[in-house]
């Protein structure tokens, strides 16, 4: 059995540099909901593991004055539900979070894992993309940001460069009457990995869409953003054929796989009735109810 070596740093300097320095033969543990399974099933084998929880900044929630948020990305999910103030700027995104797994699981996962994971139906990420989340990712050439719909390159895979680690989120202000929702349709009640899985975050004044922006998830090789979606719904009041438009974008932009959790037609179709019905609740949720 090969030897694996655990590294638990203080700073991020130094959780780069010896992520960088293993040169691919290292993995990342926030929560290890995701490392843990793949290790036990072989699939993933490192060299060396560092673990991220020690590094302030990683698992630190802020509220910006602007009313803003910054996420470490280690920051378990159950901790972002105990905090007063991010659940109600961000619902939609509390809700995809706490989707990931069991009550057990959420005491450890966490959003930057999720995304990381590269996992085309991962909850979180859809909902961050509604949610035009910033990624701050830092690497042996320093500090980038980029947003979450650039990371995910395809299944299992992502956009980050050799050595980066991915430090935390950033959710911008909300403008007053805006919300967000996230819907996934799952074969089980609970504790399953979706089949379509949709974020929607809205902006509305006087009862007309002024911003929109919408999260697409496990219908094609990566989590999506789909503007043509986002587009049908600014400027209008949500009537049927405002809808009706930002479905069919979201069924258009679909490229699934038929599996054992559905087919091609059902994920296009389902796609596009989530659309409708996320777009419901956070357009009450704009509105105060």
């Amino acid at each position: 059995m090969t030897d694996i070596r655990y590294l638990a740093p203080q700073t991020l300097d130094e959780a780069v540099g010896a992520f960088a320095a293993a040169q691919g033969a290292a993995r990342i543990l926030a929560g290890g909901t995701d490392l843990l399974v793949q290790m036990r099933a072989g699939t993933v084998k490192p060299g060396l593991i560092v673990d991220i929880k020690k590094i302030a900044e990683m698992t630190e929630i802020a509220e910006a004055p602007d009313g803003g948020f910054r996420i470490g990305a280690a920051v378990p999910g159950a901790t972002l539900a105990e905090h007063r103030g991010f659940g109600k700027a961000w619902p939609g995104v509390l809700e995809a979070i706490n989707l990931i797994g069991s009550k057990q699981v959420q005491g450890r996962a966490s959003p930057g894992g999720n995304l990381c994971n590269g996992s085309p139906a991962g909850d979180s990420v859809p909902a961050m993309i509604a949610a035009n989340a910033m990624v701050t990712v830092q690497g042996p050439e320093g500090r980038r940001t980029m947003p979450v719909e650039a990371v995910p390159a395809g299944p299992g895979r992502t956009n980050l460069k050799p050595g980066e680690i991915v430090v935390s989120f950033t959710l911008p202000p909300r403008a007053p009457g805006s919300s967000d929702a996230y819907l996934r349709m799952i074969p089980r009640t609970e504790m399953d990995i979706a089949v379509v899985g949709l974020g929607v975050s809205l902006t509305l004044q006087g009862g007309v869409v002024t911003a929109a922006r919408v999260g697409l998830g496990a219908v094609a090789p990566t989590v999506l953003l789909v503007e043509d979606a986002a587009k049908a719904l600014v400027g209008s009041r949500l009537d049927d054929a405002a809808l009706e438009a930002a479905a069919a974008a979201c069924r258009a932009a679909c490229n699934p796989i038929n599996d054992k959790r559905g087919t091609i037609a059902y994920r296009t179709k389902v796609a596009g009735v989530l659309l409708k019905r996320t777009v419901a609740i956070a357009a009450a949720r704009a509105g105060g109810n």
